[in-house]
């Protein structure tokens, strides 16, 4: 018996006008002449864009959906090099105070996955290091809506730079430049051209870092071993988590757009995932990564209420058997 609850990422494509993604291109900053003018508008789009993570976490909460990904993009510009002297913190206190009013009531698991360019194995030690600082806007956005920054934040290896060995090993290293309390929100994801589950795991293990399994991932690239025979590796890395073990789930566009994440679920799919996980975990949490948001959920939802051998708890989370 498992128990499996489903979220999804950043916005809603059911909740109109409610964007946590807002933003401002540097180029724009600069047309305003008055610079302290342009920085209160910065500020208006980031307090907007966290009112609208409120208005999402209570759309959630409406629908019982209990795990959700916050946008990345929730402060633009933050720690733009042109913008050092800017406390971006300070305007954002009472709407993270109000994010974190509402969580306590309504607890749900929160997390962040930065985009792209936050990569820990790079070689360049400026892309290292603005990837530091992304890193610590995330903690403290974290930290100002009171949420436990523990295993928080999922990141891609990185680069393979051409020698993929070379790369891991440039992860450990890299490794002691980042400070303790980064270290600790950090979460691992096997990804779909570079670094497989085995690659994954083992940094995970070296480092002592919990492993986010992305099925479809593996599914575009794996070597000679199937991912059920990792799979018991993949549930060690969480034995020192206190959350529950994750994963991504997402469906190819199609058999020529492999890579390219579908609208929605392939319910068949998911199901045949589940059958292979039940019971080996008491808990399992499945962020949907589909371009229909929390649509992709309610129509997976609905695709397997039909389906033998599930007792529904709620609208987004059952039990297996």
């Amino acid at each position: 018996m498992t128990i499996v609850r489903l979220g999804y990422v950043a916005m809603s494509v059911d909740l109109q006008n409610a964007s946590p993604s807002q933003t401002m291109t540097f180029a724009q900053f600069k047309k305003i002449k008055d610079r302290d003018a342009a920085i209160r508008k910065l500020e208006r789009i980031a307090v907007s864009n966290l009112e609208n993570c409120l208005r999402l976490l209570k759309h959630n909460a409406g629908n019982q959906i209990h795990f959700f990904r916050f946008s990345s993009r929730l402060i633009p510009l933050a720690n733009h090099e042109e913008l050092p002297d800017w406390d971006y913190m300070k305007p954002l206190k009472e709407p993270l105070n109000k994010l974190a009013g509402y969580i306590k009531e309504n607890p749900s698991r929160i997390d962040f996955h930065p985009d792209h360019f936050v990569v820990l194995n790079s070689p360049d030690k400026d892309i290292l290091k603005n990837s530091l600082k992304t890193l610590a806007m995330h903690e403290r956005l974290l930290k100002g809506m009171e949420i436990d920054t523990e295993h928080r934040c999922v990141l891609h290896v990185g680069g393979g730079y051409n020698d993929k060995e070379k790369a891991l090993e440039l992860f450990i290293h890299n490794w002691a430049y980042v400070s303790p309390a980064i270290q600790r929100m950090i979460m691992l994801e096997n990804d779909d051209t570079t670094f497989t589950v085995k690659d994954t795991l083992y940094l995970c293990e070296k480092l002592g870092l919990p492993m986010v399994f992305d099925y479809h991932h593996h599914l575009a690239h794996h070597e000679e071993d199937d991912w059920q025979d990792d799979w018991e590796r993949i549930i060690g890395t969480w034995s020192q988590s206190s959350l529950p073990i994750k994963m991504h789930i997402s469906s190819p566009r199609s058999e020529k757009d492999f890579r390219a994440h579908a609208d929605t679920i392939d319910p068949q799919m998911f199901l045949r995932f589940l059958q292979e996980v039940k019971g080996t975990v008491p808990e399992i949490h499945c962020m949907i990564e589909a371009k229909q948001k929390d649509a992709a959920l309610f129509q997976l939802v609905k695709d397997m209420q039909e389906s033998e051998g599930m007792k529904w708890i709620d609208q987004s989370s059952f039990i297996i058997d």
